[in-house]
């Protein structure tokens, strides 16, 4: 059978495979197929090779691609590696250098602490404990100065010597009489001669303690026929009746402990070199037991303090070895306030185990007022009890750039001695207005006061990007700029203070005390001290001296039956001079 008459082959062909569209095209003998199929097979072998390669040449590009972005990948790791380490060493190092600059200056205030002159009068101001008025004092004149212009020099000067002090006219005299014998009265021209004058020369005299014994004797009387009981004289009341101590002894026991700051066992020496020997125990009793007989007058105290408009509050610590549940060597607190007007000032002192924002909110507990303090964050809690608009102490913020001006280098000027001469012309302002009114100094400080600090403040915002934060003056810095608006709050009015100085000036005669007793035995003791400390620095400061005011007030208490009787005694109740003279009788 011819090739082109056979049957045509069912076997589908195979996809992609390439046949001639019209039946003329197909082949029609064997070799023209197996010439098909050769042309066929070369063309597929040809797109198999090409897709392969093709599919091998993406192969290829994705692998250089993935090693190319392996590489990329690892050489940035590597960059921001570098750079982190970089910046890391570079921290490391401004924090090494911030902490070497730290120990430095607290290196340099310990030493300044050790060996220097505490007063301050050669940066602006003086006295720890009396910024306001030293600050002024260093001026060279009064003379009020144009608010561009520097401040006053405060170069010290040598102290002209004055003359001495005549002595007190109310202490006794005892006059020694060095008179010329008789016979030399006798003139040459055989006259006696004639008193025409004389002259005194004074020295003061001490006579040591003289300690004696009061006996009190009640004669007792009867009738003779036996028909009427004995009558005697009624005893007095006394402070402590059980005791064998007058008014006057624990007056002086008060005086030298808690005024003079002499500790109990020194105290009972001072009573052995005049040959009375009194435990130490005995005394430390008679201590707590007559604070309880002055505690009507500090209750009295405390209501004439919560009747002021402004209030000064510091604390300070204090050790009491036998507080429960607390270590003996842990440390407690004395809490001081000052208020009252200028001419009755009242001091308080209240013992507590703690530290916390509790504590002021019971000592002010109803009160609304002014609070003056330091920058504690304690106290914030009885501020936002309501009622209680807070004052931030400037010598407080100015005491941090005094530090700072004393870890500079020696003999150059900087940013502290920038600040601190602001506080100078601030410090002047309130010096100059002193004793003006209230009215006066209030349009003292709007006119003169509000520019100072005008320029303190544009001053600060400019200081604070470029000082490091760690450092006595970024310190300084931060504590100016936290407590701004209630460190420039005293310019409201004309009666607010401008720093916490009252206080810090009630609480120094407990800080030198402190340093000779050193602690309290037990919480009943920190509690008798806080209430003579309290009657004592209010007495001297309404002008009373303490050991008249006490004998005085310890003679009269045990006798008072009403609350007026007791309101009598306060200090500022009280007539100087005629307590004085109660005492001379």
């Amino acid at each position: 059978m011819p090739f082109h008459a056979q049957k045509p082959s069912r076997v589908p062909l195979k996809p992609g495979l390439c046949v001639p569209g019209s039946p003329a095209a197909l082949p029609r003998t064997q070799s023209e197929l197996q010439a098909l199929l050769r042309a066929e097979r070369a063309r597929v072998q040809t797109e198999t090779h090409t897709t392969i390669q093709a599919n091998i040449a993406r192969e290829v590009d994705a692998e250089v691609a993935r090693r190319l972005e392996s590489e990329i990948v690892r050489r940035v790791e590597s960059e921001v590696a570098r750079r982190v380490t970089a910046e890391v060493d570079r921290r490391v190092a401004i924090e090494v250098a911030l902490q070497v600059q730290k120990l430095l200056e607290e290196i340099r205030l310990a030493r300044h602490k050790m060996f220097a002159a505490s007063s301050e009068a050669h940066l602006g101001q003086g006295s720890l404990f009396n910024e306001a008025e030293a600050i002024v004092g260093a001026s060279v004149d009064d003379d009020d100065q144009d608010e561009g212009d520097d401040p006053p020099s405060t170069v010290s000067r040598p102290a002209a010597r004055g003359k001495r002090r005549p002595l007190p006219p109310e202490l006794p005299r005892v006059d020694i009489i060095l008179d010329v014998p008789e016979a030399q009265r006798l003139c040459a021209c055989g006259k006696h001669m004639v008193k025409i004058g004389e002259e005194v020369s004074e020295q003061l005299n001490i006579i040591p303690m003289r300690i004696e014994v009061l006996r009190t004797v009640r004669p007792r009387y009867a009738c003779p026929g036996g028909d009427t009981a004995p009558v005697i004289a009624s005893v007095p009341p006394t402070a402590l009746p059980r005791s064998n101590f007058s008014a006057g002894f624990l007056a002086m026991l008060l005086t030298v402990k808690y005024v003079d700051g002499l500790p109990l066992n020194r105290f009972t020496r001072v009573l052995e070199r005049s040959g009375v020997e009194i435990p130490r125990q005995s005394l430390a009793r008679s201590v707590i037991n007559v604070s309880k007989v002055l505690q009507p007058l500090h209750n009295l105290a405390r209501d004439a303090l919560l009747d002021s408009a402004v209030i000064h509050m510091d604390e300070t610590t204090v050790q009491v070895l036998k507080e429960p549940d607390k270590a003996p060597t842990s440390q407690s607190y004395m809490w001081v306030q000052r208020g009252g007007p200028p001419d009755k000032p009242v001091i308080l002192y209240d013992y507590d185990p703690s530290r916390s924002g509790q504590v002021p909110l019971r000592l002010l507990e109803g009160w609304q007022g002014y609070l003056m303090t330091d920058g504690y964050e304690g106290y914030n809690q009885a501020v936002r009890a309501g009622g209680i608009e807070h004052l931030i102490c400037a010598a407080h913020a100015r005491r941090k750039f005094v530090e700072a001006k004393r870890v500079q280098t020696k003999g150059k000027r900087g940013r502290a001695d920038q600040a601190i001469d602001y506080f100078v012309r601030l410090y002047r302002i309130e010096r100059e207005f002193k004793d003006a009114t209230d009215e006066q100094r209030f349009q003292a400080r709007q006119e003169r006061s509000l520019p100072v600090l005008a320029a303190l403040r544009e001053w600060l915002d400019a200081a604070l990007p470029v000082v490091a934060p760690k450092t006595k003056l970024g310190e300084a810095l931060a504590y100016l700029n936290k407590y701004w608006s209630r460190l420039v709050r005293y310019t409201e009015r004309g009666d607010l203070p401008i720093d916490n100085n009252a206080v810090e000036n009630s609480i120094r005669p407990f800080v030198i005390g402190r340093r000779g007793w050193m602690f309290a035995d037990t919480p009943g003791g920190a509690h008798a001290s806080a209430v003579v400390y309290s009657l004592v620095e209010t007495a001297k400061a309404n002008g009373h001296e303490p050991y008249t005011w006490l004998k005085h007030v310890l003679e009269r208490l045990p006798a008072a039956k009403t609350v007026e009787d007791i309101e009598a005694l306060l200090p500022w109740n009280l007539d100087i001079q005629q307590v004085a003279m109660d005492l001379a009788a």
